[in-house]
C-alpha cells in the first residue's frame, strides 16, 4: 500500500473504520494475522529471526488524522463544527471537505473580506465564526444529511511535486503506517509488535491500551512532526528541516527519549549512512508518552518525518525523509 492510497483514506480521530479496514485487508493479503483490540488498534506480532531470548519491540504509528465533527446546525442549513484534534481555524477557510461516510462534498465558509470591518480583520476567527456549507436548503435538511456527531475530513488529493516532495492530508501519521507496513516485510532480529493505533490526535488513547496489553521491552514511535524551515524563520525555530532525514527526538511534550536508545539511533544512523537530524525543539506530544508510562514503564524513542504545515488540509513532506525513517527504524531494531 503506497502513501497516496494511505493518505487519501478518510479517518478522523475516533472514526478510524476506513483506514482500519484497509490495513486489515492489506495485512491479511500479505499473510499476516492481525489482531483487533478493544480500542480499535490493529496489532500484528512477527517473531524475529534472532536466537532466544529476543527483545520484544513495539513499533507504533497512529491511524487517525485531524478533522472536524458536526456540533450543530444553523437555520440556513449550514453545519457548525468543532475540531477533532488540534487544528488552527485560520488554516480552514474556503477548504473543501467531505462530510460523513457518504463523502458528501462541502466547503468551509466564513464572512467574505468585503463585509469585514477593520476590527474583524484584526481578530483571529475561531470555530464559532466558521461553518460548513453542504448546499442544504435549511436546518431540517442539514440535520438529515449530517447529524450532530458526523465526522468531516479534508478533501485533499495526494500530489507529488518539485524535487521529491509530496503534498497530502494525513501524512501525520500515515507516513508512519507506511513505514510499519514495510517493516513487516523485513526479517528482523527482534520480535516485532507492529501497532497501528487509534485516537492519537485526541489524547494518545489507543497506544495506552496497546502498550499495556503487549508489554514490549522497547517502544519506537514512528510519527510526523512539525517542520518550520520556511526560509524566513530563524534556524533555532525551525524544529527540523525537510530533506535532511528522519528527526530523532531527545524529548517532547509527552516523553523523554531513552538515553541509550537515543544514542544508539544516532550511532546506527552514522554507521549505516542514513540521513538523519536531531529534532531541535521540545514541543508537541505523541504516543511515546503513552507507551513510556505503560505498566511499569517502557524505554521509548520517537523517529519522525518532518511535515511542513502539519495539522492542516495540506501537509508537505520530502519523500526521502519517509524512506530514512523506515531505514533507521529497521537498522535500530536489528542493532538492539
Amino acid at each position: 500500500m503506497d502513501l497516496k492510497t494511505l493518505t487519501e483514506i478518510n479517518a478522523p480521530s475516533g472514526h478510524e473504520q476506513a483506514i482500519r479496514r484497509a490495513l486489515l485487508e492489506e495485512l491479511k493479503a500479505k499473510g499476516h494475522k492481525p489482531y483487533l483490540d478493544r480500542m480499535g488498534n490493529v496489532i500484528v506480532v512477527k517473531e524475529g529471526k534472532g536466537g532466544a531470548p529476543r527483545k520484544r519491540v513495539m513499533v507504533a504509528a497512529h491511524m487517525d488524522e485531524v478533522g472536524l465533527i458536526v456540533s450543530g446546525h444553523t437555520e440556513g442549513g449550514f453545519l457548525q463544527v468543532k475540531a477533532a484534534g488540534g487544528i488552527d481555524p485560520r488554516v480552514l477557510i474556503s477548504k473543501r471537505v467531505l462530510v460523513g461516510d457518504d463523502n458528501l462534498p462541502g466547503v468551509i465558509g466564513a464572512m467574505a473580506i468585503h463585509l469585514q470591518t477593520p476590527a474583524d480583520r484584526a481578530r483571529v476567527m475561531g470555530y464559532r465564526d466558521i461553518v460548513v456549507d453542504i448546499g442544504a436548503a435549511d436546518k431540517k435538511e442539514a440535520e438529515k444529511l449530517a447529524p450532530i456527531g458526523t465526522y468531516i475530513s479534508f478533501d485533499t488529493p495526494y500530489v507529488a511535486y518539485g524535487e521529491g516532495y509530496a503534498c497530502a492530508k494525513a501524512f501525520d501519521d500515515r507516513v508512519g503506517c507506511w513505514s510499519i507496513l514495510k517493516l513487516l516485510e523485513e526479517d528482523l532480529n527482534c520480535d516485532l509488535v507492529a501497532a497501528f493505533v487509534s485516537e492519537e490526535e485526541v489524547g494518545c488513547r489507543g497506544a495506552s491500551g496497546a502498550a499495556f496489553s503487549q508489554e514490549p521491552d522497547v517502544g519506537i514511535v514512528l510519527e510526523g512532526t512539525t517542520c518550520n524551515n520556511l526560509g524566513n524563520v530563524p534556524e533555532v525555530s525551525q524544529v527540523c528541516k525537510a530533506g535532511e532525514g528522519v528527526a530523532v527526538s531527545f524529548m517532547d511534550g509527552a516523553s523523554i527519549g531513552n538515553r541509550a536508545l537515543f544514542r544508539k539511533a544516532l550511532e546506527v544512523a552514522e554507521k549505516e549512512g542514513i540521513c538523519h537530524q536531531v529534532k531541535s525543539s521540545v514541543s508537541g506530544g505523541n504516543d511515546g508518552g503513552a507507551i513510556q508510562r505503560a505498566r511499569d514503564g517502557v524505554p521509548v524513542l520517537v523517529l519522525s518525518v518532518p511535515c511542513r504545515y502539519i495539522h492542516s488540509p495540506s501537509t508537505v513532506i520530502k519523500l526521502s525523509d519517509a524512506e530514512s525513517q523506515f531505514e533507521l527504524c529497521k537498522a535500530l531494531i536489528n542493532a538492539l
